[in-house]
């Protein structure tokens, strides 16, 4: 007899709650469209897994000529300039819209020192407001256009 999901065991249900988990860390929810610029073989697949699982949409890439509400920008240290990555990431960024800049942590290939997005962000017209651990080898800088006083 085969089980159903009500019959899973907790080793079972505890992988879709800790994806989930991963996903709303990124303040995602349900019907969100998230862009993905960056990708490549070394990206956090976990955390892509939770986050299409989360908004049940697929990523969508760089040719995506549709507004959407969250960009993840895989960045490692040698991709080139952030600043111009950062500026590409606002194209179809809606307004009130957040970039998440995934970089390597620590110690790992790639990782981009906390001072070179310190640089980057405002040059972007762009503000760091938090760092989260996004998985094993990735951390996340939550990246936003400062709001205008009028």
């Amino acid at each position: 007899m085969s089980a159903t999901a009500g019959q899973a065991g907790p080793e079972q249900a505890a992988e879709p709650a800790a994806e989930r988990t991963m996903a709303t860390r990124l303040g995602l929810s349900a019907g969100q469209v998230v862009q993905e610029l960056g990708y490549d073989d070394d990206c956090d697949h976990d955390l892509r897994t939770a986050i299409a699982t989360l908004t049940g949409n697929e990523l969508v890439d760089e040719d995506h000529d549709e507004a959407v509400d969250t960009v993840l920008l895989w960045w490692r240290e040698d991709d080139g300039d952030l600043v111009d990555a950062l500026v590409d990431s606002l194209t179809s960024l809606t307004s009130g819209g957040v970039i998440w800049l995934l970089t390597p942590k620590i110690g790992r290939d790639g990782h981009v020192e906390p001072e070179d997005i310190g640089e980057a962000a405002p040059t972007a017209g762009l503000s760091a407001t938090s760092t989260i651990s996004t998985g094993k080898d990735w951390s996340g800088t939550r990246l936003v256009a400062p709001k205008l006083h009028r």
